[in-house]
């Protein structure tokens, strides 16, 4: 008689109905969708649908039902075709008050639903859409750094009222220059205590004064890089949330560089103007002494101030020094002045930046202060043939009001358009970009690639299955179809595990699937050869099988760990489609591990533990 006790029966058929549970809604395909949210004061509700459906009927764009989810609709179409043109024809007519994107909506039942069963997300490859590798402009983020260091420095020195000539950008740095050498000397004391990210020197000047070089520290450099793409990451990140994208991926990639997927997503245009647009707000002071027709007309404009220009085209001269930015912003939503009865985007600082307002709208009540609003669009033009990107930067300013109070942490920023009001509040909320981006590699991928990517997928995995199922069976005998059927289980443990946890199925996830299934025979190979060689030593067919599996299992173990730290090896170290093919192939090691020894030694035990046996087929 086999040992193979009653409790390991009953855990392998939990394990099986589980597998085939949660591997069912794969058999359920995503349908075309479009997604319709709400921006800031609009609604989804019945009137939206009503809307909807009569621009729908109007355009006689057939569609399938519409239905109202989490504060989202959701109509859904036949075809991708369909989805498509109901797309165009709801963005046009919706204007700019909904963000209508495209989707996949599930139908796997409510009822698989409801226990955490869903199909397995579909990767770029596979699914259509489009990808982006995005480049981090590292030069801003060292111009921003140098000119915080530049307004500290002097902000330092006129403290200690140490008198200086010129505090100017240089090089990774900073350098300010003295008429002597004890002013400059004392300089570098206080400078060196407060700003420990410095590196201070002494370096001679062409006009003989005495000049101090502060230049930023290499380490501090490199983790502001790193900072700043880890931010820029997560930025992103919750600006796509806007779009309404299914299973995005957003990871960095390199040094300065970010890649963006986007599946399902085909029409490029807003998915560009949501990455690629950097928007942001600055509050500079006014400088009331200086005339601005007269600083345009002569452009003699104070060193520690810039020309700007209103929304009318009236010259305005502003301080350089920025009192709050984008980036110490928490939160912002778009609303309407209760005074005046016009669009405004209601702003709210963190800790930081609510000390900086406070302290200078304490200083400075009845004195006037300009709101900049800041805006970089990536822009490509055909220059020779060749696509070139470029991006424009415009900076208007769009309030300039006198303080009549003192605030720090929550106020109004007026002067703006409903769109301008509503775009800067979608671009705020979502995260300030800690430096901007250039998209340098675009790349779209049809859903019709998509569907043959997959049917290529489902005939590799088909096949493959096939020739290991004959080759098992023709050579094993009754042995080698329990392998099969193990085989088969295994698979469907492998999908039901890929879909419970969330992994996006890729291409090369298909080939770690196809490897799998080659790899998980070897484990029964194994077993039916030690069950051989036990026969050939002259013991007995349930002896054999008992000590087949008992002599095998050191063996399969010491072969799979070597393949697990391979595999674990591409998921910690690879990105995109090497750690996809690792996750696959990790997850495909455990599931094998399990069928090939437990459930074809349960299968085993059910069909010769009970019988007298006199010889065996293997």
């Amino acid at each position: 008689m086999i040992d193979f006790p009653r409790w390991k029966y009953a855990l392998v058929a939990i394990v099986l109905a589980l597998g085939l549970l949660y591997a069912s809604p794969n058999l359920f395909p995503p349908q075309p969708a479009v997604q319709i949210s709400a921006n800031h004061e609009a609604r989804v509700d019945a009137a939206l649908q009503q809307k909807v459906e009569a621009t729908l009927d109007k355009a006689k764009i057939p569609y399938q039902d519409v239905t109202i989810q989490n504060d989202r609709m959701l109509v859904r179409f036949a075809n991708t075709q369909v989805q498509l043109q109901g797309s165009d024809a709801l963005r046009l007519a919706l204007g700019d008050n909904y963000t209508v994107a495209l989707n996949l909506a599930t139908t796997v039942p409510k009822w698989l639903q409801a226990i955490g069963a869903r199909a397995m997300p579909l990767g770029l490859d596979l699914q259509g859409g489009v990808h982006f590798l995005m480049a981090v402009d590292q030069d801003a983020v060292l111009q921003k750094q140098q000119q915080r260091y530049l307004d500290d420095i002097r902000s330092i020195l006129r403290q200690k009222q140490i008198p200086y000539d010129a505090v100017t950008v240089s090089g990774n740095g900073v350098q300010a220059v003295f008429k002597t050498a004890a002013d400059r000397d004392r300089a570098m004391g206080v400078i060196g205590a407060e700003t420990p990210d410095l590196t201070l020197a002494d370096k001679s000047t062409p006009g003989g004064g005495y000049a101090l070089q502060a230049t930023i520290k290499p380490d501090v450099l490199q983790k502001l890089a790193q900072t700043t793409i880890t931010q820029n990451v997560t930025t992103l990140r919750n600006r796509i949330n806007v779009l309404g994208v299914s299973e995005p991926l957003i990871q960095q990639q390199g040094d300065s560089r970010i890649v963006v997927e986007l599946p399902g997503v085909q029409d490029t245009a807003e998915a560009k103007k949501i990455l690629g647009a950097t928007a942001t707000l600055e509050y500079h002071a006014v400088d009331t002494n200086v005339n601005p027709l007269e600083a345009e007309r002569t452009g003699n404009v104070p060193p520690e101030d810039r020309l700007y220009h209103m929304k009318n085209g009236q010259p305005i001269v502003l301080k350089k020094k920025i009192i709050v930015s984008g980036d110490e912003l928490v939160d912002a939503s778009q609303g309407y002045d209760p005074q005046t009865g016009l669009p405004d985007v209601n702003v709210e600082l963190n800790s930081a930046g609510a000390a900086k307002m406070l302290d200078f709208t304490t200083q400075n009540v009845g004195k006037p202060m300009a709101v900049v609003y800041i805006e970089r669009v990536p822009e490509t033009s055909m220059v020779d043939g060749k696509e070139v990107r470029t991006a424009k930067t415009t900076e208007t300013v769009i309030s300039d009001a006198t303080i009549q109070g003192v605030f720090g942490k929550r106020f109004q920023t007026t002067g703006l358009s409903q769109q301008e009001a509503q775009t800067l509040s979608v671009l705020l909320r979502s995260g300030s970009l800690a430096a901007p981006v250039d998209i340098v590699e675009e790349r779209v991928i049809g859903p019709s690639l998509g569907q043959d990517n997959i049917r290529k997928g489902e005939r590799a995995v088909v096949l493959g299955l096939v020739l290991v199922l004959l080759a098992a069976a023709v050579y094993y005998k009754l042995f080698g179809i329990v392998a099969d059927i193990a085989l088969v289980f295994n698979l469907v443990i492998l999908i039901a595990i890929m879909s419970a946890i969330g992994v996006t199925l890729t291409m090369p996830g298909i080939a770690g699937i196809v490897l799998t299934l080659g790899m998980s025979i070897d484990a029964n190979v194994l077993i039916c050869e030690r069950i051989r060689e036990e026969l050939r030593n002259g013991s007995t067919p349930l002896a054999s099988i008992r000590a087949g599996y008992e002599k095998a299992w050191s063996t399969i173990l010491d072969a799979n760990v070597t393949h697990l730290l391979a595999a674990l090896g591409l998921m910690t170290l690879g990105s995109g489609a090497i750690k996809g093919f690792g996750v696959t192939l990790f997850i495909g090691i455990l599931t094998s591990l399990f069928t090939s020894v437990t459930v074809t030694h349960a299968i085993t035990a059910a069909i010769h533990g009970h019988r007298k046996l006199k010889t065996l087929w293997v």
